[in-house]
């Protein structure tokens, strides 16, 4: 798979939006404009420190003269979070990456029933994808309501943006609550069956939200994570061999490790950002050999037909031989 080369941005202002949360306006350092991109997208930055991280893009998608990321402060950062929080300043040049989107909204559906209606549950950080699609549905004058849970008031970010574009948008603070958490399955038990739901946050929201969808019957479900589940990140056992057609090279990629490192200890150049699967950043096409697909990013029509895969978690299945376009 060909990637964009990367854009050069400028860091305009930083602003705290929420504690633990700030904002960070990019734009072009050549003073043109960014590429556009649709609700629910989101960017690699390139950190000076050498660390690479996705966020994703919260203002209005036809408003490309900038770029809006969230970023949480995460106490456990492993240099992303606590990099831009405590050494990202403003006028810094970064590399970043062209939008991709793992997280569309689904086209409006034609010649239905049904009026078209939209769900979209936010988790904390995860308001940053739910407000830009939020924002483009009110635009396009489509049925959407949200949800945004946050442990505390002062915890959530961007709450005037919701304000000021109005609509149904219900506040679920868990302190406010005796510290109980939003009732996704009552929620969703009362939604009607063809609604689209759209979820991101935590992986226990998120895994509630996947629980209740099943259990209401509803199927038109859509999640965005920012963390992959720790069985995803686990390197596959059994070594195999991967054979690099661009490049006419052959590697072992030995039991217990990651397809990735073993290409980067060879040297070869590939992209890759959060090494989780669940950013899209390392999709490499597959032309040869059937992967063991353990990515969060693929839908399952897509990791059947076996053409491309994620680098950073999956691997050959049973031990196979692949083949790939590097």
């Amino acid at each position: 798979m060909t990637h964009s080369p990367l854009l050069q941005a400028r860091v305009r202002t930083l602003r705290h939006e929420a504690e633990g949360v700030l904002s960070v306006e990019l734009v072009p350092a050549d003073g043109t404009r960014f590429p556009a991109f649709s609700a629910g997208s989101h960017v690699d930055l390139h950190l000076p420190n050498g660390i690479t991280r996705s966020y994703s893009l919260l203002n209005p998608a036809d408003d490309i003269d900038r770029y809006v990321l969230g970023v949480l402060f995460d106490p456990t950062s492993r240099g992303g979070s606590r990099f831009v929080h405590e050494s990202l300043r403003c006028a810094t040049v970064l590399p970043i990456s062209t939008p991709r989107n793992n997280f569309k909204l689904a086209e409006p559906a034609q010649r239905t029933r049904e009026p078209e209606q939209s769900v979209l549950i936010a988790g904390g950080i995860g308001v940053t994808p739910i407000l830009c699609m939020y924002r483009q549905l009110r635009a396009q004058g489509r049925a959407a309501r949200v949800v945004y849970c946050a442990r505390s008031r002062r915890q959530a970010a961007f709450l005037d943006e919701f304000a000021a574009l109005g609509g149904d948008v219900e506040l679920w603070f868990d302190d406010e609550h005796g510290g109980q958490p939003f009732d996704l399955a009552s929620y969703l038990a009362a939604q009607p069956k063809h609604v689209h739901a759209y979820c991101c946050g935590p992986l226990p929201m998120l895994a509630a939200f996947e629980a209740a969808c099943a259990a209401s019957g509803l199927v038109n479900v859509h999640v965005e994570r920012f963390a992959a589940a720790a069985t995803a990140t686990q390197a596959p056992t059994g070594g195999y061999v991967v054979h690099l057609k661009r490049s006419d090279r052959t590697l072992e990629v030995p039991d217990g490790q990651r397809l990735l490192d073993t290409l980067l200890a060879a040297g070869v150049s590939c992209d890759y950002s959060c090494g989780e699967g669940i950013c899209g950043a390392c999709e490499t096409t597959v032309l040869d050999g059937e992967p063991e697909h353990r990515d969060c990013v693929l839908s399952e029509a897509e990791k059947a037909t076996g053409r491309s895969m994620m680098i950073c978690v999956s691997g050959a299945k049973n031990g196979g031989r692949l083949v790939l376009d590097l």
